[in-house]
């Protein structure tokens, strides 16, 4: 899990300040602000410890076979305006449920520009406990290595280059001497940490009417959700698997919603074809003929158990066209999910009734105010402000801005109001 994120000089964040992350953490705000840049850091780095080339310092496209999200260039990540030395950094820190290797540590990497306009590192900084690595980048791309703030003598050349950012070379690792495994379990647990987020956009394939089974589960649901239905066969189909839990947890929550009592998974007569079914009010309707709201929040449900325990889920909006209760039930499934399987939600929202439900589950005793973090993001002058949401034991929110979510007693009031200037005047 991840539990601290901070960027400096990132897309449009001068500086994040440290974020705290919990178990659930909603970040809100208005279009434009700067929620999604906070989530494409940690994106860009999963990107870049997926990439096929060990030698890449950061993989702003990615390829293929591992592109999540198409960065452009090191001028369109630096923020526009940012100062000497022009350079950007993402660092953050992470817990694992280890029972052996690594079980929490910290990474901080600042990035700058070479002579031919590539992006490199300038200075990766690994810690675990109380101890720290570090690769700064000299003259001529040559690099030093440092271990708890001491520069190793006589270690000095562009073969300690770090490798995807999280990794100490080969040749840096062996001058370590018995510090070499540290920082190579270090750096394993930060590419495991990485490689167990589990993107979901707000821009989501509608379901086929059926699908041919591949007998396999699928790796990722995608960001699309477009492997929606391969997990969701996989749970219902694959032997030895966790046999039906993907599609029960679904037609849990589809309940919970009331948009559906459940959902099946039927073979089309013998052959190798099946389609995805929802029942309601004792009424079957294929998938791809219900509302968009139920098509589109499938793979949020089916995300939510497909990912292995210990994966950090990162959605965005996951409430698109479902009605205000189904959105409320969202926030019931963050909290409940998390705890049961240990995932981690990071949640970009505009949903005033998640975030309401949110405080109801805090209000209730279900949801300690640590383990659901909000903040509040907005853009002020040239770059994005950070304001975390000062939520007590009863769910009050201390330092809400004015105006995000409306003025709902405000609005009671002045219909009230008209409505007896009406009255008045008709009984004059």
């Amino acid at each position: 899990m991840f539990t601290r994120l901070r960027l400096t000089n990132f897309k449009v964040w001068r500086d994040t300040g440290d974020v705290a992350l919990g178990p659930v953490t909603l970040l809100l705000g208005t279009n434009s602000s700067g929620k999604s840049s906070l989530i494409q850091s940690l994106l860009l780095l999963k990107q870049t410890v997926l990439a096929p080339d060990r030698s890449v310092h950061l993989s702003l496209s990615g390829d293929e076979a591992t592109a999540l999200f198409d960065f452009g260039s090191f001028e369109t990540v630096l923020l526009q305006g940012a100062g000497a030395p022009r350079q950007f950094s993402i660092a953050f820190d992470f817990e694992r449920a280890a029972a052996t290797g690594v079980s929490r540590g910290s990474f901080e990497c600042h990035y700058g520009q070479t002579a031919a306009r590539s992006v490199a590192v300038h200075d990766l900084r690994l810690s675990t406990d109380d101890r720290q690595f570090r690769a700064v980048r000299r003259e001529k791309g040559a690099y030093a290595i440092a271990v708890d703030g001491k520069t190793l003598p006589g270690v000095r050349g562009p073969h300690y280059a770090p490798e995807r950012s999280i990794a100490f070379s080969a040749h840096a690792v062996s001058r370590l001497g018995h510090d070499g495994p540290v920082v190579e379990d270090l750096s394993l647990a930060i590419r495991r940490e990485l490689e167990q987020i589990r993107y979901l956009g707000p821009l989501r394939r509608r379901p086929q009417r059926d699908y041919a089974w591949q007998k396999a589960a699928p790796g990722d649901i995608g960001s699309d959700g477009a492997r929606t239905a391969d997990v969701l066969m996989a749970s219902a189909l694959l032997k030895g698997s966790d046999q039906g839990q993907g599609v029960n947890g679904v037609s849990k929550w589809l309940q919970r919603m009331k948009v559906a009592d459940r959902l099946e998974v039927r073979q089309l007569g013998r052959a190798s074809r099946y389609e995805l079914v929802v029942h309601r009010d004792g009424l079957m309707t294929n998938v791809s003929d219900v509302g968009i709201g139920v098509a589109l929040v499938l793979p949020v449900l089916a995300v939510a158990y497909a990912a292995p325990q210990g994966s950090t889920l990162i959605l965005e909006e996951p409430e698109i066209h479902l009605h205000p209760l189904a959105q409320s039930v969202l926030a019931e499934l963050f909290v409940e999910v998390s705890r049961e399987r240990g995932v981690q939600f990071i949640v970009e929202t505009h949903s005033e009734h998640l975030f309401r439900r949110m405080q109801t589950l805090i209000a209730r005793g279900e949801v300690a105010p640590d383990d659901a973090r909000m903040y509040f993001v907005e853009h002020d002058g040239g770059s994005a402000r950070m304001r975390a949401l000062a939520v007590d034991e009863f769910g009050r929110v201390g330092n809400w801005p004015d105006g995000f979510f409306g003025d709902a007693l405000g609005e009671t009031r002045e219909q009230a109001r008209l409505m007896f200037e009406r009255r008045k005047r008709g009984g004059e």
